[in-house]
């Protein structure tokens, strides 16, 4: 987030946090089953596919929050102008940086 308060803080969308829940709670299951082969000493390149696929799934999350983010909160601010449209493009652009990598 850019530096300072944020100018609009409006939250998922009941849908969105619903859609989000279940994944997590899916993705939660696959960690404790990446647990579980650990412990089990499972083969290498098994537990590395697994790890992938956690990864993947979290980017998924990832994207279902942004979009939400960009159709309400900084589309919101942007329409808005002035300080709200500055603080979210500072924002959006931390958050460009941050997935880039």
């Amino acid at each position: 987030m850019a530096a300072g308060l944020p100018v609009l803080e409006q939250r998922l969308k009941a849908r969105e946090r619903e859609q989000a829940a279940v994944r997590l709670r899916r993705i939660e299951g696959q960690v404790r089953g990446l647990l579980s082969m650990i412990g089990q000493d499972r083969y290498c390149v098994d537990i590395l596919t697994q790890i992938a696929s956690v990864q993947e799934a979290l980017r998924g999350v990832g994207k279902l929050i942004m979009r939400n983010y960009l159709e309400s909160c900084a589309a919101e601010a942007i329409r808005k102008g002035g300080k709200s449209a500055e603080q979210v493009y500072g924002e959006i652009l931390d958050l460009m940086y941050r997935y880039v990598r």
